[in-house]
């Protein structure tokens, strides 16, 4: 039988922070649907400037995402002619450019090559959350396998349920390896030999493995994950939308290039944010406070708490909040 899956995101809309609920079935897994779900969720929070973090949690009781629907990986792979590592090269590379151009786009998707377009659609979808200038926050309440631990560590922050549950990568017991970014941002968060150790064996983390490893921010109750995750993705989304992409991407992109290159990469971030209206605003704020005092507002007693909580240094004039 075909696959098809039903899968949905659940959005609450919460003002400047979205909690989005996967409801991947009975099984709680992640399929077509949720992909494509996911993508047009990611633009709609680039294009609003009043949302500043997105929390995703399970509808499942007890799994943050099972992991990805094996049928829609098995039929992708089935419905295309077996190839080596250089033919899967070109088959990918030619995804990629298909995926850029809408009218190939819908040709293709009804030949062997639509798993190749879907999956280099969900990585682009992931690259996207890795440059906005949103927060995206995984509340793990439950157990996340396979494509479950990818959305996870393609998220900008984890927090973790305190229970029996578990995270990891077990696709090479199925004669896979990782396909949605775990080989690559596992190894960025916790480091190569762990993450190859990891994938190699198939185990997942405990709770309290991933939160000594790295692969989690915060390990707290089952009943309080949401909450933790929320109050984490408003503090952090306080601070300016325009920086907060601007790190990600000198972060994520410009930290696995070359220094020379990374540092490329920053200089540039950095000149575009300190030419825009926000930061001279907020710098210029700064000198004139520094001139009225005769003190660095940093240095000043409990300034640095109210930035850190407010998310900019406020001075004698505002930054109107942006």
């Amino acid at each position: 039988m075909p696959y098809k899956d039903k899968g949905q995101l659940e959005i609450e809309d919460r003002g400047a922070v979205l909690v989005v609920r996967v409801d991947g079935g009975p099984h709680q897994v992640f399929g077509l649907d949720i992909a494509n779900q996911l993508d047009r969720l990611v633009n709609r929070v680039e294009r609003d400037p009043g949302i500043r973090a997105v929390v995703f949690t399970g509808a499942h009781p007890e799994r943050f995402v099972s992991h990805a629907a094996v049928q829609w990986l098995q039929e992708g792979g089935a419905a295309s002619p077996t190839v080596g590592r250089r033919g899967a090269a070109a088959v990918v590379r030619m995804a990629k450019r298909v995926d850029r151009s809408r009218l190939l786009r819908s040709v293709m998707r009804r030949t062997p090559m639509r798993g190749a377009l879907q999956l280099e659609r969900l990585h682009r979808t992931f690259l996207r959350m890795n440059s906005s200038g949103v927060l995206f926050v995984a509340a793990l309440n439950g157990s996340a396998l396979g494509l479950g631990a990818e959305f996870a560590w393609a998220c900008d922050l984890r927090v973790m349920a305190d229970t029996d549950c578990f995270i990891g990568q077990p696709e090479i017991l199925l004669g896979i390896i990782p396909g949605g970014g775990g080989t690559q941002r596992l190894t960025r968060l916790i480091g190569t030999h762990r993450s190859l150790a990891a994938i190699l064996e198939g185990k997942p983390f405990t709770p309290a493995e991933a939160l000594a490893n790295g692969a989690v921010d915060k390990v707290v109750a089952q009943d309080k994950v949401v909450a933790e995750a929320v109050e984490l993705a408003e503090h952090f989304g306080k601070r300016s939308k325009g920086s907060v992409a601007a790190a990600k991407r000198s972060v994520y992109f410009g930290g696995s290039m070359s220094l020379e290159d990374g540092l490329h990469v920053e200089r540039a971030e950095f000149f575009a944010r300190a030419m825009s209206k926000e930061g001279q605003e907020l710098m210029l704020n700064y000198m004139a406070t520094t001139d009225v005092t005769g003190e660095l507002p940093l240095y000043k007693p409990g300034t640095y708490a109210q930035a850190l909580a407010s998310g900019s240094v406020s001075g004698r004039h505002s930054a109107n909040g942006r």
